[in-house]
């Protein structure tokens, strides 16, 4: 009799039936293989893509490849055992297996966090303080932020151990909810509110900074054409050909060998001053200190030459596009664990429906795989890359139909 009370007991600790979820837990299952499929197909992409792509191999875009590592942690290892525990409605794999499970889950997530935090750093340092960047994102700074990126999500939830176990509401392994307090709560709040809001401060910088940029263009516009609208004397003539030469001499375009990763690669740097042009201080500023060319993401051969307005206005634009890309990226972590963060604040007493919790918990499975689609779709390089790689995936089974 003890032995079938004790059997009992265990096989409520990890059992998460209910009747209410009979029915959701075959969309929870079904949901679960596609993030599995979509989320390891698509971060193996992005990672031989990085690999075999020399264009792709920049300092900027390790940090992508950083995030990709720790998706396909998740979708590889953790979403199929998410995805069993779903099917049975109970966890099959034994407590040790429950801890496991719990600190790779949030090592994958602080991780995620942490690279969010150094993407938004970096392009922030990328517009308004060059020199730093390229000493904070050597070939050396990189290699050791990466790695505190991992050793800072280990030291964090790895404590937690002792209190890792089967949380019937969500139906898979996470920390005890009230156990690992006051630790579990810091660690929560340091990490999705401290970390998060850090990301969107930076953004919100960039976005201005870069708002300065275009003002101080059109205001040099503005006077240039103002000032071929007035008669030529001799000594304007001087001051013209003067803007004339500052402006010719000023947007000069750095090619440097991209010793960070790769000995092939290389990036341009084009500096514009609009320095003699206005009287605003945002005027007096070099361009490069506001936007540069971001051809950290988009590497140009060697020996390509840039003919003044037109290669700054594209590296101009391309910085705005995977700016926009690393923004996007954010806000959809950020809505794929706000609805579950919600739910767990004001449901302290587990109130809710199962239901609910459990498709808040979902929804946090996206971020895992969403991420590729988002590359493909906003990064032309990463686009072109995918494409690359998918027509020699299926070169074989061409050839075999033909």
């Amino acid at each position: 009799m003890l032995m079938n009370h004790t059997n009992q007991t265990e096989d409520d600790l990890f059992s998460c039936y209910s009747p209410s979820v009979v029915g959701y837990r075959y969309f929870a299952v079904l949901w679960g293989c596609v993030v599995t499929i979509a989320g390891t197909v698509g971060n193996l992409m992005t990672l031989l893509a990085f690999a075999l792509d020399p264009r792709l191999r920049t300092r900027f875009n390790v940090l992508i490849v950083n995030l990709a590592v720790a998706d396909l942690l998740y979708c590889t290892i953790l979403q199929p055992i998410s995805v069993d525990s779903y099917l049975h409605l109970r966890w099959r794999s034994g407590q040790l297996w429950c801890s496991i499970f719990g600190l790779l889950l949030f090592l994958s997530n602080s991780v995620s966090i942490i690279t969010l935090c150094l993407v938004a750093v970096s392009r922030y340092l990328l517009v308004a303080k060059r020199a730093v960047f390229d000493r904070v994102f050597s070939d050396r700074g990189l290699i050791l932020l990466l790695i505190s990126a991992w050793a800072l999500g280990l030291a964090s939830f790895g404590p937690l151990w002792p209190v890792y176990v089967f949380v019937p509401q969500v139906c898979t392994c996470s920390f005890h909810r009230t156990r690992g307090r006051p630790y579990s709560t810091i660690l929560l709040f340091f990490y999705f509110f401290v970390g998060l809001g850090c990301v969107g401060v930076f953004y919100l910088l960039i976005y201005r900074r870069v708002q300065i940029a275009s003002l101080a263009l059109l205001r040099y516009r503005f006077s240039r054409r103002s000032s071929r609208k007035k008669p030529a004397s001799s000594a304007q003539g001087t001051d013209d050909s003067g803007v004339e030469s500052s402006m010719s001499n000023t947007c000069s375009c750095e090619i440097s060998s991209q010793a960070d990763l790769t000995q092939n690669k290389d990036e341009i740097t084009c500096e514009t001053s609009f320095a003699k042009v206005s009287n605003s201080p945002a005027a007096h500023k070099p361009t490069s200190d506001i936007i540069p060319s971001s051809l950290l993401s988009t590497p140009a051969p060697m020996g390509a030459q840039s003919s003044s307005h037109s290669a700054t206005s594209g590296d101009d634009g391309e910085f705005r596009r995977v700016t926009r890309m690393c923004f996007t990226v954010f806000l959809c972590f950020v809505f794929c664990f706000v609805p579950f963060l919600l739910l767990n604040i004001v449901d302290k007493n587990n109130r809710a429906p199962q239901v609910l919790h459990m498709f808040c918990a979902n929804l946090t499975w996206l971020n895992s795989c969403i991420n590729p689609v988002l590359y493909a779709v906003m990064n032309r390089q990463f686009r072109q890359a995918y494409h690359v790689l998918l027509t020699r995936a299926a070169a074989p089974f061409t050839c075999l139909w033909t």
